[in-house]
């Protein structure tokens, strides 16, 4: 069974998200048959490599909240990922563009790394203050999960994989997806927003219950996405 997630590495919900999904997951029964693809959204796809100024700033003007309403808002979130073992230091965030973010993940698919990278940056951004749109940072982060430092640079000097965002991006469109993170489960059940582990898993449950009826196997379902779409914060 495939599960899709939409997702960006600046996107405090969806590291929430992850931890929920790995959670279900280490409850699900048919894990070891179930194959998770990373997928490419950006919240702010126009955002410059570092946009100078705190997490706190960015969410009081984005939202038209004061300055005191954000912090609360990020003290709120700090408590809910400590929650999960994410130890958030939002105070020390350095909002950037995610977008050769994106690119190297793909890159680390080609070589079965996508969740490793993926953990990677976003731990790098939430936890350690890493700029994550500066190439260099990207470039050492990259390292750390294994992948050839030539062929990081060479990522990032280029436009490779620049396609594989987009055609990520266009599918999201297309879905509808709009905030996230989304999880998309066999191409016809939704999930959206950073749901707690117990609902994911009940829409994996249904959803195998549906592909693979009476434990036996047979054919996926025609992919019309649909049903189970779960309401969620993104």
């Amino acid at each position: 069974m495939l599960v899709e997630v939409w997702s960006d590495v600046v996107c405090p919900w969806c590291y929430l998200g992850k931890r929920h999904l790995e959670a279900a997951l280490g409850e699900f029964a048919h894990a070891e048959d179930t194959i998770v693809v990373w997928r490419s959204f950006e919240l702010d796809p126009h955002a410059p490599r570092r946009i100078e100024g705190s997490l706190q700033d960015l969410i009081a003007r984005k939202y038209g909240m004061t300055p005191e309403q954000a912090a609360a808002g990020n003290a709120r979130l700090t408590a809910l990922a400590a929650q999960v073992g994410l130890p958030y230091r939002l105070d020390d965030v350095k909002v950037g563009n995610s977008f050769d973010a994106h690119r190297l993940i793909h890159l680390a698919g080609t070589h079965d790394l996508a969740p490793v990278a993926k953990e990677r940056f976003l731990a790098a951004y939430f936890t350690e203050g890493a700029a994550i749109g500066d190439p260099e940072v990207l470039a050492r982060l990259a390292a750390d999960t294994g992948l050839d430092a030539g062929e990081v640079r060479s990522v990032l000097d280029g436009d490779a994989f620049a396609e594989d965002v987009r055609a990520d991006e266009r599918r999201a469109a297309e879905l509808g997806i709009s905030g996230v993170p989304f999880f998309v489960v066999d191409g016809r059940w939704g999930i959206s927003g950073a749901q707690p582990a117990d609902t994911i898993r009940r829409v994996l449950d249904q959803a195998w219950a549906e592909q693979v009826p009476d434990g036996r196997d047979s054919a996926r379902g025609s992919g019309g996405f649909g049903g189970g779409d779960e309401a969620g914060a993104s």
